[in-house]
Protein backbone atom coordinates (compact mmCIF):
# COMPACT_ATOMS: atom_id res chain seq x y z
CA UNK A 1 0.00 0.00 0.00
CA UNK A 2 1.37 3.64 -1.00
CA UNK A 3 1.84 6.05 1.73
CA UNK A 4 2.67 9.23 1.65
CA UNK A 5 4.92 11.96 3.73
CA UNK A 6 4.90 15.91 3.65
CA UNK A 7 7.82 18.30 4.81
CA UNK A 8 8.85 21.75 4.44
CA UNK A 9 12.52 22.68 3.75
CA UNK A 10 14.01 26.13 3.72
CA UNK A 11 16.83 27.38 0.98
CA UNK A 12 19.24 30.04 1.76
CA UNK A 13 19.69 31.96 -1.36
CA UNK A 14 23.38 33.12 -2.23
CA UNK A 15 21.89 36.72 -2.13
CA UNK A 16 18.62 38.93 -1.24
CA UNK A 17 16.54 38.51 -4.48
CA UNK A 18 14.08 41.19 -5.79
CA UNK A 19 11.18 41.40 -7.94
CA UNK A 20 8.13 44.66 -7.84
CA UNK A 21 6.59 42.72 -5.60
CA UNK A 22 9.39 42.66 -2.97
CA UNK A 23 12.61 40.74 -1.89
CA UNK A 24 13.27 37.63 0.02
CA UNK A 25 16.47 35.53 1.06
CA UNK A 26 15.22 31.71 1.31
CA UNK A 27 13.35 29.45 -1.28
CA UNK A 28 10.28 28.14 0.95
CA UNK A 29 9.44 24.84 -0.76
CA UNK A 30 7.04 22.27 -0.29
CA UNK A 31 8.43 18.22 -0.61
CA UNK A 32 6.03 15.18 -1.08
CA UNK A 33 7.61 11.95 -1.45
CA UNK A 34 5.17 8.88 -2.37
CA UNK A 35 6.07 5.06 -1.12
CA UNK A 36 5.60 1.87 -2.23
CA UNK A 37 7.68 -0.99 -0.86
CA UNK A 38 11.37 -0.42 -2.32
CA UNK A 39 10.45 2.77 -4.49
CA UNK A 40 10.21 6.34 -3.32
CA UNK A 41 8.96 8.89 -5.65
CA UNK A 42 9.20 12.60 -4.99
CA UNK A 43 8.07 15.90 -5.75
CA UNK A 44 8.84 19.81 -4.91
CA UNK A 45 6.36 22.81 -5.28
CA UNK A 46 6.72 26.60 -4.17
CA UNK A 47 3.88 28.32 -2.37
CA UNK A 48 3.49 31.47 -3.80
CA UNK A 49 1.58 34.17 -2.01
CA UNK A 50 0.96 36.54 -4.74
CA UNK A 51 -1.72 33.08 -5.97
CA UNK A 52 -2.96 32.89 -2.56
CA UNK A 53 -0.76 30.10 -0.98
CA UNK A 54 1.18 29.79 1.70
CA UNK A 55 3.97 26.70 3.22
CA UNK A 56 1.07 25.90 5.79
CA UNK A 57 -1.83 25.72 3.12
CA UNK A 58 -0.14 23.67 0.64
CA UNK A 59 1.18 21.62 3.09
CA UNK A 60 -2.19 20.88 4.71
CA UNK A 61 -3.55 20.15 1.11
CA UNK A 62 -1.21 17.98 0.10
CA UNK A 63 -1.71 15.86 3.28
CA UNK A 64 -5.32 15.57 2.77
CA UNK A 65 -4.84 13.63 -0.24
CA UNK A 66 -2.93 10.76 2.09
CA UNK A 67 -6.25 8.48 1.92
CA UNK A 68 -6.06 9.32 -2.06
CA UNK A 69 -2.86 7.93 -2.21
CA UNK A 70 -3.27 5.24 0.06
CA UNK A 71 -6.12 4.00 -2.37
CA UNK A 72 -3.83 4.42 -5.09
CA UNK A 73 -4.97 7.26 -6.94
CA UNK A 74 -3.32 7.96 -10.81
CA UNK A 75 -2.11 11.24 -12.07
CA UNK A 76 -5.16 11.45 -14.02
CA UNK A 77 -7.38 11.19 -11.13
CA UNK A 78 -5.14 13.54 -9.42
CA UNK A 79 -6.24 16.43 -11.85
CA UNK A 80 -9.95 16.26 -10.77
CA UNK A 81 -9.59 15.82 -7.06
CA UNK A 82 -7.12 18.84 -6.42
CA UNK A 83 -7.50 22.54 -7.79
CA UNK A 84 -4.12 23.87 -10.07
CA UNK A 85 -1.42 25.47 -7.81
CA UNK A 86 1.35 24.61 -5.90
CA UNK A 87 -0.17 21.23 -3.70
CA UNK A 88 -0.98 19.72 -6.94
CA UNK A 89 2.02 19.95 -8.65
CA UNK A 90 4.19 18.57 -5.82
CA UNK A 91 1.64 15.21 -5.88
CA UNK A 92 1.71 15.24 -9.65
CA UNK A 93 5.68 14.95 -9.74
CA UNK A 94 6.02 12.67 -7.20
CA UNK A 95 3.50 10.09 -8.55
CA UNK A 96 5.16 10.57 -12.18
CA UNK A 97 8.57 9.90 -10.40
CA UNK A 98 7.31 7.05 -8.51
CA UNK A 99 5.65 5.46 -11.79
CA UNK A 100 9.38 5.55 -13.59
CA UNK A 101 11.68 4.59 -10.83
CA UNK A 102 9.36 0.99 -10.24
CA UNK A 103 8.26 0.53 -14.06
CA UNK A 104 11.83 1.11 -14.63
CA UNK A 105 11.27 3.78 -17.48
CA UNK A 106 11.56 6.95 -17.88
CA UNK A 107 9.28 9.94 -17.27
CA UNK A 108 9.46 10.90 -20.83
CA UNK A 109 8.95 7.55 -22.43
CA UNK A 110 5.88 7.13 -19.56
CA UNK A 111 5.09 10.28 -21.20
CA UNK A 112 5.76 9.56 -25.00
CA UNK A 113 7.94 12.21 -25.51
CA UNK A 114 11.92 11.78 -27.13
CA UNK A 115 14.53 11.97 -24.71
CA UNK A 116 14.98 15.64 -23.87
CA UNK A 117 18.63 17.23 -23.77
CA UNK A 118 20.28 20.16 -22.84
CA UNK A 119 18.67 23.49 -22.89
CA UNK A 120 20.20 26.40 -22.12
CA UNK A 121 18.50 28.88 -19.24
CA UNK A 122 18.41 32.59 -19.05
CA UNK A 123 19.66 34.16 -15.87
CA UNK A 124 17.69 36.36 -14.21
CA UNK A 125 19.10 39.80 -13.15
CA UNK A 126 17.29 40.34 -9.33
CA UNK A 127 15.78 44.26 -9.68
CA UNK A 128 17.65 46.83 -8.01
CA UNK A 129 18.95 50.21 -8.88
CA UNK A 130 20.97 50.91 -12.38
CA UNK A 131 24.07 50.95 -11.67
CA UNK A 132 23.88 48.12 -9.34
CA UNK A 133 21.78 45.80 -11.53
CA UNK A 134 24.88 47.11 -14.38
CA UNK A 135 27.06 45.44 -12.44
CA UNK A 136 25.22 42.41 -12.00
CA UNK A 137 25.11 41.70 -15.33
CA UNK A 138 29.07 42.33 -16.10
CA UNK A 139 29.27 39.63 -14.08
CA UNK A 140 27.62 37.26 -15.97
CA UNK A 141 28.41 38.82 -19.48
CA UNK A 142 28.92 35.45 -20.76
CA UNK A 143 25.53 34.11 -20.38
CA UNK A 144 23.87 33.99 -23.67
CA UNK A 145 20.53 34.89 -22.04
CA UNK A 146 19.50 37.49 -19.21
CA UNK A 147 16.39 37.70 -17.71
CA UNK A 148 16.23 41.27 -16.28
CA UNK A 149 13.29 42.38 -13.55
CA UNK A 150 12.29 45.56 -13.81
CA UNK A 151 9.14 47.54 -11.49
CA UNK A 152 7.99 50.80 -13.42
CA UNK A 153 9.73 54.08 -13.51
CA UNK A 154 13.51 54.03 -14.18
CA UNK A 155 13.24 50.66 -16.10
CA UNK A 156 14.61 52.23 -19.24
CA UNK A 157 18.02 53.14 -17.35
CA UNK A 158 17.78 49.78 -15.52
CA UNK A 159 17.43 48.08 -19.27
CA UNK A 160 20.41 50.43 -20.95
CA UNK A 161 23.20 50.00 -17.53
CA UNK A 162 22.32 45.96 -18.59
CA UNK A 163 22.51 46.44 -22.25
CA UNK A 164 26.10 48.51 -21.91
CA UNK A 165 27.43 45.98 -19.12
CA UNK A 166 26.44 42.78 -21.37
CA UNK A 167 26.31 43.34 -25.21
CA UNK A 168 26.32 40.14 -26.14
CA UNK A 169 23.45 39.02 -24.13
CA UNK A 170 20.05 38.24 -24.88
CA UNK A 171 17.57 40.52 -23.19
CA UNK A 172 14.06 39.13 -21.59
CA UNK A 173 12.35 41.79 -19.28
CA UNK A 174 10.21 40.82 -16.30
CA UNK A 175 7.93 43.60 -14.79
CA UNK A 176 5.81 41.31 -12.20
CA UNK A 177 2.75 43.61 -13.53
CA UNK A 178 4.27 46.10 -12.45
CA UNK A 179 3.57 48.93 -15.17
CA UNK A 180 0.82 51.05 -16.60
CA UNK A 181 -0.46 50.55 -20.18
CA UNK A 182 1.25 53.98 -20.49
CA UNK A 183 4.32 52.85 -19.24
CA UNK A 184 4.06 49.71 -21.65
CA UNK A 185 3.36 52.12 -24.71
CA UNK A 186 6.27 54.27 -23.85
CA UNK A 187 9.00 51.63 -23.03
CA UNK A 188 8.38 48.85 -25.61
CA UNK A 189 9.60 50.76 -28.80
CA UNK A 190 13.14 51.90 -26.75
CA UNK A 191 13.49 48.39 -25.62
CA UNK A 192 13.26 46.94 -29.07
CA UNK A 193 16.25 49.61 -29.99
CA UNK A 194 18.39 48.15 -27.06
CA UNK A 195 17.57 44.24 -28.50
CA UNK A 196 15.17 43.09 -25.75
CA UNK A 197 13.54 39.61 -27.40
CA UNK A 198 11.14 39.58 -25.50
CA UNK A 199 8.58 41.61 -22.70
CA UNK A 200 7.40 39.26 -20.12
CA UNK A 201 3.75 40.71 -18.08
CA UNK A 202 3.78 43.94 -18.30
CA UNK A 203 0.33 44.66 -16.90
CA UNK A 204 -1.48 43.27 -14.03
CA UNK A 205 -3.43 40.08 -15.02
CA UNK A 206 -6.71 41.55 -14.34
CA UNK A 207 -5.81 44.38 -16.47
CA UNK A 208 -3.80 43.53 -19.15
CA UNK A 209 -6.61 43.94 -21.87
CA UNK A 210 -5.12 47.14 -22.84
CA UNK A 211 -2.18 45.03 -24.56
CA UNK A 212 -5.19 43.53 -27.46
CA UNK A 213 -5.35 47.86 -28.50
CA UNK A 214 -1.21 48.75 -27.86
CA UNK A 215 1.23 47.76 -30.43
CA UNK A 216 3.83 45.27 -29.59
CA UNK A 217 7.50 46.55 -30.60
CA UNK A 218 9.08 43.62 -28.85
CA UNK A 219 6.92 40.21 -28.12
CA UNK A 220 4.65 39.77 -25.13
CA UNK A 221 4.42 36.78 -22.44
CA UNK A 222 1.23 36.51 -20.12
CA UNK A 223 3.15 34.66 -16.96
CA UNK A 224 0.57 35.83 -14.09
CA UNK A 225 -2.11 35.83 -16.67
CA UNK A 226 -2.03 32.42 -17.86
CA UNK A 227 -2.41 29.49 -15.44
CA UNK A 228 -4.12 26.29 -17.47
CA UNK A 229 -5.61 25.75 -20.51
CA UNK A 230 -8.68 26.94 -19.03
CA UNK A 231 -7.34 30.73 -19.30
CA UNK A 232 -5.91 30.54 -22.85
CA UNK A 233 -8.95 31.66 -24.76
CA UNK A 234 -8.64 35.17 -23.42
CA UNK A 235 -5.50 35.43 -23.88
CA UNK A 236 -5.60 35.79 -27.97
CA UNK A 237 -4.47 39.00 -29.21
CA UNK A 238 -2.78 39.97 -26.22
CA UNK A 239 0.11 38.09 -26.14
CA UNK A 240 2.63 35.96 -28.74
CA UNK A 241 4.00 33.95 -25.73
CA UNK A 242 2.31 32.13 -22.43
CA UNK A 243 5.16 31.40 -19.46
CA UNK A 244 4.29 27.62 -18.64
CA UNK A 245 5.74 26.89 -14.41
CA UNK A 246 4.30 23.71 -13.16
CA UNK A 247 3.29 25.92 -9.79
CA UNK A 248 0.45 27.44 -11.79
CA UNK A 249 -0.51 24.69 -13.90
CA UNK A 250 -0.56 22.28 -10.61
CA UNK A 251 2.22 19.66 -11.95
CA UNK A 252 3.75 18.32 -15.51
CA UNK A 253 0.85 16.69 -16.24
CA UNK A 254 -1.82 19.90 -16.84
CA UNK A 255 2.02 21.48 -18.37
CA UNK A 256 2.44 19.05 -21.06
CA UNK A 257 -1.11 19.60 -22.27
CA UNK A 258 -1.01 23.14 -21.67
CA UNK A 259 1.69 23.43 -23.98
CA UNK A 260 0.01 21.29 -27.19
CA UNK A 261 -3.03 23.52 -26.45
CA UNK A 262 -1.37 26.58 -26.18
CA UNK A 263 0.71 26.03 -29.72
CA UNK A 264 -2.86 24.90 -31.45
CA UNK A 265 -4.24 28.32 -30.88
CA UNK A 266 -0.93 30.07 -32.11
CA UNK A 267 1.04 30.71 -28.73
CA UNK A 268 4.75 30.89 -28.77
CA UNK A 269 6.41 29.15 -25.81
CA UNK A 270 8.71 29.83 -22.76
CA UNK A 271 9.23 27.35 -19.49
CA UNK A 272 10.05 28.97 -16.45
CA UNK A 273 9.48 28.36 -12.46
CA UNK A 274 9.55 29.94 -9.10
CA UNK A 275 12.39 29.91 -6.79
CA UNK A 276 13.14 25.97 -5.43
CA UNK A 277 15.80 23.25 -5.65
CA UNK A 278 16.60 21.14 -8.58
CA UNK A 279 14.13 18.57 -7.82
CA UNK A 280 11.49 21.58 -8.66
CA UNK A 281 13.54 22.41 -11.88
CA UNK A 282 13.50 18.77 -13.25
CA UNK A 283 10.06 17.90 -14.29
CA UNK A 284 9.94 21.13 -16.29
CA UNK A 285 12.81 20.44 -18.32
CA UNK A 286 10.61 17.75 -20.13
CA UNK A 287 7.90 20.60 -20.94
CA UNK A 288 10.82 23.06 -21.83
CA UNK A 289 12.28 20.91 -24.33
CA UNK A 290 9.11 22.18 -26.69
CA UNK A 291 9.54 26.50 -25.49
CA UNK A 292 11.77 28.92 -27.13
CA UNK A 293 12.65 30.69 -23.71
CA UNK A 294 13.59 28.57 -20.64
CA UNK A 295 13.61 29.94 -17.68
CA UNK A 296 15.40 27.36 -15.12
CA UNK A 297 17.99 28.79 -13.39
CA UNK A 298 16.58 29.09 -9.66
CA UNK A 299 19.08 26.42 -8.44
CA UNK A 300 21.73 28.97 -9.74
CA UNK A 301 20.34 31.29 -7.28
CA UNK A 302 20.41 29.23 -4.45
CA UNK A 303 23.57 29.51 -1.97
CA UNK A 304 23.21 25.40 -2.19
CA UNK A 305 21.16 22.92 -4.04
CA UNK A 306 20.06 19.63 -3.41
CA UNK A 307 22.42 16.92 -3.81
CA UNK A 308 22.65 15.30 -6.05
CA UNK A 309 20.69 18.36 -8.21
CA UNK A 310 20.84 19.24 -11.80
CA UNK A 311 24.28 19.42 -13.92
CA UNK A 312 24.70 23.58 -14.66
CA UNK A 313 27.40 24.01 -16.99
CA UNK A 314 26.94 28.19 -17.25
CA UNK A 315 24.16 28.64 -18.30
CA UNK A 316 23.76 24.81 -20.41
CA UNK A 317 21.27 23.07 -18.17
CA UNK A 318 21.22 19.15 -19.02
CA UNK A 319 18.10 16.37 -18.23
CA UNK A 320 17.66 15.25 -14.73
CA UNK A 321 19.38 12.09 -13.33
CA UNK A 322 17.08 9.38 -12.18
CA UNK A 323 18.52 9.62 -8.81
CA UNK A 324 17.12 13.19 -8.81
CA UNK A 325 13.90 12.61 -10.65
CA UNK A 326 12.22 10.78 -13.38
Amino acid sequence: MRRLTVRRESWPLAQVFTISRGSRTTAEVVVAEVIDGPYRGRGESVPYARYGETVDAVQTAIEAMAPEIGAGIDRVELQAKMPAGAARNALDAALWDIEAKSTGKSVCRLAGLDAPGPLVTAYTISLDTAEAMGRAAAAEAARPLLKIKLTGEGDLERVRAIRAAAPGSRLIVDANEGWSAEQFERYAPDLAGLGVALIEQPLPADEDEALAHLPHAVPVCADESCHTRDGLDRLVGRYEFINIKLDKTGGLTEALALAVAARAQGFRLMVGCMIGTSLAMAPATLVAQQAEFVDLDAPLLLARDRQPGLRYDGSTLYPPKPVLWG
